[in-house]
């Protein structure tokens, strides 16, 4: 996914050399194309991501077009009044991008542990806010982050290498997504973890004869709220999950509970994600998944209780 995002950005800076790609001293093997073939585009800001901030949004209010580029927490808690007051306040055309959103570098702990940035940098007035599933959502994401003149956040899997969406969105803005047809339920995910939610799916309907319906929602701010209750309306669901590897409070759940603030006709819905902890344990992205109950048994058991509930 990282390299899909990095080969997008490459492809326009070289037709736009506005575009500057400024790293917080990480990223050179996936950003060797820029450092071999457009030094003038490639800026190493060092461990400082304060400054790093503070300085692309220079750039941006001179008319530049500047990324900045780290792994988890990096670019944004750590950073965040420079963000808020450099970046949101003036609404200068800063792209934020991370890579290795929720568990991806599990191993190296809880400062590692990018699971509350949505909800954090969703509270910040005037920022675009994209999770892509794959590839094919994350060259879209892209090329949507940098054609408008504002600030995003882009938070991006470095795992993911398969693809669940087709060519047709690669040159669409990012909506919601359907991956998998299904008529008892539907999951909305966003991000890499929509892979436990296919496995699940595949799971349920092979095993239990149940039908469960995958969604991924790339977009998180603005939330295309008018389409998400148009998919429920048409398709009668009446049970919804949200799944995602963050902090159930304030990510895609919330998101989607808010939807229907103002609906008299409102599905039960579940809320996967991280219960309101930070975790002390420490291992590969998998494992904290599981002891989490944000993997694929998770859900099936979720469902399967459901189901005995008759709830669908």
């Amino acid at each position: 996914m990282r390299s899909a995002f990095v080969d997008t950005l490459f492809c326009l800076a070289k037709k736009d050399k506005k575009i500057k790609i400024v790293t917080g001293d990480l990223g050179f093997g996936v950003l060797k194309p820029f450092y071999d073939d457009l030094s003038e585009c490639f800026i190493n800001a060092g461990i400082a991501e304060q400054n790093m901030t503070s300085f692309a949004a220079g750039m941006a209010i001179e008319g530049l077009k500047p990324v900045t580029y780290s792994i988890g927490n990096f670019p944004t808690l750590r950073c965040l009044e420079q963000i808020r007051n450099d970046i949101c306040y003036p609404n200068a055309n800063v792209k934020i991008v991370c890579v290795g959103g929720g568990y991806t570098y599990g191993v190296l702990g809880v400062s590692h542990h990018a699971t509350e940035d949505i909800g954090v940098m969703r509270s910040l007035p005037n920022i675009i806010i994209l999770s892509p599933c794959d590839k094919n959502e994350a060259i879209s994401c892209t090329k949507y982050m940098m054609h408008v003149n504002r600030p995003c956040y882009l938070r991006l899997g470095r795992n993911g290498s398969a693809n669940f969406t087709d060519d047709s969105i690669l040159n669409l803005p990012p909506t919601i997504n359907k991956i998998i047809d299904g008529k008892d339920a539907a999951i909305f995910c966003t991000g890499e973890i929509i892979s436990e939610a296919i496995k699940a799916s595949c799971n349920l309907r092979q095993e239990h004869g149940i039908s469960i319906a995958v969604f991924s929602c790339p977009i998180l701010k603005p939330f295309p709220s008018k389409l998400f209750l148009e998919i429920i309306s048409q398709n009668h669901f009446n049970t919804i999950m949200t799944l995602e590897e963050h902090n159930v409070i304030n990510g895609l759940g919330t998101i989607v509970n808010d939807c229907f603030c103002f609906s008299t006709n409102k599905p039960k819905i579940i809320k996967l994600g991280i219960d309101d902890l930070l975790s002390s344990a420490v291992g590969n992205q998998q494992y904290l998944r599981q002891i989490n109950s944000i993997d694929s048994a998770a859900i099936i058991n979720e469902v399967l209780k459901l189901k005995n509930d008759k709830h669908f």
